[in-house]
Parts: structure tokens; C-alpha cells; sequence
């Protein structure tokens, strides 16, 4: 049977629209269906306008710090409408430019929402984007499902007065006073968000320390980093119930407190968007939370459909999303062997003030597999002992086994560890031994020439499986 298409993508994300791309670089006939927003998440409503809030409210202090270097500087006051507006021009030219990379490539763009009407069918009905198209149905031979991931709300009295990231990137002004559930990715960085640009910050978490799942020195470190910015922590807390008040919004704690805020922010989780996309009609299998089973190559429980990205629930980050795309097109269309990526190190991010930033294991981690040597380092950045921020701290950590003496984790919170980090994520997935860090010669002044001098064990971590 002709289908109308090769390969069928839903979902005009980053991952989404690299695999598209490539596929048709291959010489497939490809198409792309897109409901909501070129780009997807991470364009429009995820990292790049959450970087650029993190950039703005990172001003505040840069004018302070500089009466230590001899500035006569003043702060002045922070209009958030002008932000947002600055922010929407430039996602409006990201919007553009995708659509034009798929165009230039050569592939068919649909706007609407797509569902599963058998394993090589797909309706696409009119959505917000653009009410006034057609109902039409497309057949493709292969399908890729790669539609992301959505806000997850919790359950409690009164939650529907609450936020999540969608609606912040949208807020005509900005809070006074915010209290955000979750210390997670979201949680902690929009957290410094809005405590850098001057609103007083309620970060509320069920465990003792924020960031869940990273290393426990990073986590306390972290925890103190957080103290220091001016945001106040609730530890071992959830909410119970939430009202209005007039004006304000009374969000109450398990722990019998009431805290009175202008806006509350939910940064609970995200879980794959999959409502309403037809799964059962092809026999797709998804598991806990809504996950779409997919195999080591992608391929779904319906033979021809496959699956990529946050949908898939796996790791959950653009650059990985980009490489099951480009990994997936080459795979059914290249006649090359697809390039390699090594998922286990995949380094990690979270854009505070200061940043974290990691790749590989932590010490918790290595350890299950055998004892590992520590090294660990914290200290004040050469800007901040000018600058009078004496209280914000670099901590940086080397995880080696020690048998091997490989680095197989590297962990940075501090001014610029992500820039860092990149770099330290190669030799990672390299793996380098300790020596061959040891032997290269660092780059002076720089915090960054501390991951070539750390020469003395800070502990032995033994094998704990």
C-alpha cells in the first residue's frame, strides 16, 4: 500500500524536529504535525525563556558587585512587562527559524492536533494555532510520537488557584510574594528567578535536601546556596490546602503553617502528553505515568511507531531528545552507521544563582559498584572577594574509581560551572583516569584550574552495593 509520507513526526520539538530534518537529509518524504507551538517546550515555554529570566535576574547583583571594583553604580527598579515583551520577540524569531529549518529540508508542516487511527494513520484536527484549517487524514509508513511533556498538578483543596512554568512565562507583572512547591529543576530555578529580581521566595519540599537523585554534597551545598539568596526554605513540607483571601492566596503546610503569598507555583513533576492521541487505536503500550514503552532503538509496541523525547519519559532533556532524533532518522533512512551518543553520561544543568552542573555518576552512584576516591573542593571565587559576596561558595567534586582510577563523576556548583562542565562531560565520557587530569596544566586565574589541581584525597568512599 502507498502511504502519503515515509515518516510522520507529531510534535515539533526539538527532538522531534531534528529527527524530521535528518530523515529527509536521508531523502525520506517527511512531514511534521504541530498543535500548540514551533519548537515545543523548550523554545517556548522550558530552557530558553527560563535562561534568559535567569540572566535578567542575575543584574541586581552584578551592580552591587561592582562597588567593590570601583563602580559608582545605582540599582535601579526591574520592570517585568518590558522583560516579557523582550522575551516573546525573541522566542516569536526562534518560532521562525524552525519553521524555516524544516521548510529548507524540504518537509511537509501541518498545524493541528494529530491522533492514531491505526498504525499507519493519523487524523489532524484545527487547534488554537490555526482554528481555520481542514480535518484532514494522512497515512505515513513509519511514525515517530514525539509530543513531550506536560505540567503535572498535584492534588489538594484549592489547587486550581495555583500556577505551573506554562502560565509564569505568561505573568503580566511580576509576584511580590511567591511560594513554589517542588525543588526539583523547576522549583529551585525559578526560585532564584524571582528572588533575584526582588520578589521575597517560599520554596516548599517534602525531603531534607532539594534536587533529589544528584549527589548529597552538591545537594547540601545547593541548600546552602539557596539560604544565601535570600529564599526561604520549607524542608519536609507539603501543601495541605489553598484559598483566596481578598487579594492574597493562603497556601497551608502540613506542618500546621500558613503562608500568605501573591502567586503559588507548582514545580511538581512533568509527565509525558499523551491525552488524546489515539495510542490504543495502534496497540501502544504506555507504564507508570503515562510513559510510552518504547525499545533500545525507540520502536514502540506497535511495530512501525516509534517514540523519542520526554514522551518516553526516560531522561529527560533537549540535547537527549535531539539525539534519539537524529540517532532514530539515521537508523531507518541512513545508509551510514548513526552516530553514537553515550547516554550514561549525559551532563546535567540546573541554572540557579549559582549554577549546578554534573555529568556521569555520583558518589552514591560509583559506590555501588566498588570504592571510589574523593575529591572535594569549596571555596570563594576570585570576583566575590572584591565583589563583598564572600557568603557565595564554588564547590567542586572529582568521583574516581579507585581501582581504576577513572573519573566516572564530575560535579560543579558555582559561577560558570555549566560552561565548565561541558568540557569536564568529554573527558568523562572518555574516560580519563585522575592522572590524566592530574597532568594537565590548568589555566590560571580561573576556578575552572581547580579540577587539574585537586592532589590531595578529601575520603574513601568504600563499596557499598
Amino acid at each position: 500500500m502507498a502511504h502519503d509520507f515515509d515518516l510522520l513526526v507529531i510534535g515539533a520539538g526539538s527532538g522531534g524536529v531534528r529527527c524530521a530534518r535528518i530523515a529527509a537529509s536521508h531523502g525520506a518524504r517527511v512531514a511534521v504535525v504541530e498543535s500548540r507551538h514551533w519548537g515545543g517546550t523548550c523554545v517556548n515555554l522550558g530552557c530558553v525563556p527560563k535562561k534568559l529570566m535567569v540572566q535578567a535576574s542575575e543584574f541586581g547583583d552584578l551592580v552591587d558587585d561592582s562597588h567593590g571594583f570601583g563602580w559608582n553604580t545605582q540599582r535601579g527598579t526591574h520592570d517585568w512587562p518590558t522583560l516579557m515583551a523582550a522575551k516573546d520577540r525573541e522566542i516569536t524569531r526562534l518560532n521562525g527559524i524552525y519553521v524555516s529549518m524544516l521548510e529548507k529540508a524540504g518537509v511537509t508542516l501541518f498545524t493541528g492536533h494529530a491522533s492514531l487511527t491505526g498504525p499507519r494513520s493519523v487524523r489532524i484536527t484545527p487547534t488554537a494555532l490555526a482554528p481555520d484549517a481542514p480535518t484532514q487524514e494522512i497515512t505515513a509508513e513509519r511514525i515517530v510520537i514525539a509530543t513531550g511533556s506536560t505540567p503535572t498538578r498535584p492534588s489538594f483543596p484549592g489547587v486550581e488557584l495555583a500556577i505551573t512554568s506554562d502560565e509564569a512565562f505568561a505573568l503580566p507583572q511580576r509576584p511580590d510574594r511567591v511560594a513554589l512547591i517542588g525543588a526539583g529543576y523547576i522549583g529551585i530555578e525559578f526560585a532564584g528567578i524571582f528572588a533575584g529580581l526582588g520578589a521575597q521566595a517560599e520554596l516548599i519540599y517534602r525531603h531534607d535536601l532539594p534536587l533529589r537523585g544528584f549527589d548529597e554534597d552538591m545537594r547540601t551545598a545547593l541548600a546552602d546556596a539557596i539560604t544565601v539568596r535570600g529564599i526561604t526554605q520549607h524542608r519536609n513540607a507539603s501543601p495541605e490546602s489553598l484559598t483566596r483571601d481578598g487579594t492574597d492566596l493562603l497556601l497551608r503546610l502540613n506542618t500546621g503553617e500558613t503562608l500568605r503569598v501573591d502567586c503559588v507555583f507548582l514545580a511538581t513533576g512533568r509527565h509525558p502528553k499523551t491525552a488524546a492521541l489515539g495510542l490504543e487505536q495502534a496497540g501502544i503500550k504506555t507504564a507508570q505515568n503515562g510513559r510510552i514503552v518504547v525499545d533500545g532503538l525507540g520502536e514502540t509496541s506497535c511495530p512501525g511507531i516509534y517514540a523519542i523525547g520526554d514522551v518516553t519519559d526516560r531522561i529527560n532533556l533537549t540535547p537527549v531528545a535531539i539525539a534519539e532524533g537524529h540517532t532514530l532518522a539515521d537508523q531507518l533512512f541512513g545508509k551510514a552507521p548513526p552516530r553514537e551518543w553515550d547516554f550514561a553520561t549525559t551532563p546535567k544543568a540546573v541554572f540557579f544563582s549559582p549554577p549546578l552542573a554534573c555529568t556521569g555518576l555520583t558518589e552514591e552512584e560509583a559506590a555501588r559498584t566498588g570504592a571510589v576516591d574523593i575529591y572535594l573542593t569549596r571555596f570563594t571565587p576570585m570576583r566575590h572577594t572584591l565583589g563583598g559576596r564572600r557568603e557565595r561558595k564554588t564547590v567542586m567534586k572529582l568521583v574516581v574509581d579507585q581501582a581504576s582510577q577513572v573519573v566516572v563523576g564530575a560535579h560543579i556548583l558555582g559561577d560558570d560551572a555549566p560552561e565548565m562542565l561541558q568540557a569536564v562531560a568529554i573527558a568523562v565520557t572518555a574516560k580519563l583516569t585522575k592522572a590524566d587530569f592530574d597532568r594537565t596544566i590548568g589555566i590560571h586565574p580561573t576556578s575552572a584550574e581547580e579540577l587539574v589541581t585537586l592532589r590531595t584525597r578529601t575520603r574513601e568512599t568504600p563499596h557499598t552495593p
